[in-house]
């Protein structure tokens, strides 16, 4: 069993997990790809999400290999048998703890933000990672979890390893797997998209409150894979359809250079507008073939007619469409607004943009246009300036104070999927004619 990425296991692994919606759950991610799997089982089961912090314990000369875990309140892990085939002794492990004991008080900070733990005295603690290896640091969630006053401990994974299974069945009340592989080697070979989560995503899903009914009453259906067919059917692109019940609008996310429709940002944000109720379709550019070459990455043009073709297909959901796009996404987003007779999207946004790379189309450009850019990307904020001082349509400049490019600072992405979901949600039923 292969999963698309964390988003895709958690809904499926949330699935086996329904039985527990009567237990007042709290859910625990462990950081940092645990987080997004976590998420959708919490949200599914409308139960609280925190983080349980667990560090691990690496052998000095190897540090990818866990001799042990660490976990809040001074829980600690350790195998004997690892610590003595990497030659670690007392020494190595009193250093090793100590700076591991650094990370985690940073950690909780980070990804808090002074907030407290969700309390788990006599409650149910579903212990969440995206897949177990050894083993060692889900012991130690399950510890720290039952040192914090969890009536009952379930760990919760999408896969793990076969090994790990049998030990894991004493430190969890209930260990629920959907897969378990004969050939496990690693945890990221059973997921297409196993790029890394960011802190940021990180602290943006445990500021919604999963416990609350969606925003429009009822189930978002999706992410569902589409086929989007462009270049007179010789080219299919891949992309991901969410369309929340009642959707008074779709938001078409056009990624930068080197992304795509995987990208953690984009995702983050249109997570923030799928639960504000706006559809979202999230889709490459480019095929994995044409993303190799660097022409075709820069090539604006082919992009904004790439995100026109879409556009065009999109048009059977019959509802509005925006543009959400970043840096050289934004780009494309403008020129293909600006195309002549066609019908252009009913608002922009653009996240760190490029819009220099339209430049010469800006001023035909009708659809009202927002440009987010961190108050510390100095050359990226002077060229989206220009461009603003360029545009005749209704258009806006907001600059993020402290964030650079990425936006990955804690609460930048935050801000812009909130001020996306506001301009997109103010401008519908506005379109130019």
């Amino acid at each position: 069993m292969r999963f698309d990425d964390r988003v895709d296991a958690g809904r499926r692994l949330a699935e086996r997990l329904g039985h527990l919606r009567e237990e007042d759950p709290v859910v625990l991610g462990l950081p940092r790809g645990g987080v997004p799997v976590a998420y959708e089982v919490a949200r599914a089961l409308r139960a609280p999400l925190d983080v349980i912090l667990v560090r691990k314990l690496g052998v000095p000369s190897h540090r990818e290999l866990g001799f042990g875990a660490l976990g809040e309140g001074g829980v600690r892990v350790v195998r004997d048998d690892i610590m003595r085939m990497g030659r670690v002794d007392e020494d190595d492990l009193v250093e090793v703890q100590q700076a591991e004991e650094r990370h985690l008080r940073e950690q909780a900070e980070r990804f808090r933000g002074g907030r407290p733990r969700v309390p788990l005295e006599d409650r149910t603690a579903v212990v969440v990672d995206d897949g177990i290896a050894t083993g060692s640091t889900a012991v130690a969630a399950c510890r720290v979890a039952r040192a914090l006053g969890a009536r009952r401990v379930v760990l919760a994974v999408p896969v793990t390893s076969p090994d790990a299974v049998e030990s894991l069945r004493g430190e969890a009340d209930e260990l629920v797997y959907l897969s378990a592989p004969a050939g496990f080697s690693a945890v990221g070979e059973w997921y297409r998209d196993f790029s890394q989560t960011e802190d940021e995503e990180v602290v943006s899903l445990l500021r919604h409150d999963t416990a609350a009914p969606p925003h429009t009453g009822a189930h978002i259906h999706g992410p569902a894979p589409v086929k989007l067919p462009v270049d007179d059917r010789t080219v299919t692109l891949d992309g991901d359809l969410t369309m929340p019940p009642g959707a008074p609008a779709v938001v078409l996310f056009a990624h930068g250079s080197g992304s795509s429709r995987h990208s953690p940002r984009n995702r983050s944000v249109a997570g923030v507008l799928n639960r504000e109720g706006l559809g979202t379709l999230l889709f490459d550019l480019l095929t994995p073939e044409e993303a190799e070459d660097r022409a075709k990455v820069f090539d604006i043009g082919l992009l904004a007619g790439r995100l026109g073709q879409v556009t065009e297909w999109m048009r059977r959901e019959s509802v509005p469409l925006c543009y959400f796009g970043a840096s050289t996404g934004a780009a494309a987003a403008l020129w293909a607004a600006a195309e002549e007779g066609r019908e252009g999207p009913a608002a922009i946004v653009s996240r760190g943009g490029r819009p220099d790379l339209a430049l010469d189309r800006l001023e035909a450009v009708r659809a009202p246009t927002l440009f987010l850019v961190g108050g510390l990307d100095e050359a990226v904020l002077d060229l989206n300036r220009q461009a603003a001082a360029r545009l005749r349509c209704e258009n806006r400049l907001v600059v993020v104070d402290g964030a650079t490019h990425l936006f990955e600072e804690p609460g930048a992405l935050d801000t812009v999927a909130e001020l996306a979901c506001e301009w997109f949600t103010d401008h519908l039923g506005t379109a130019p004619a």
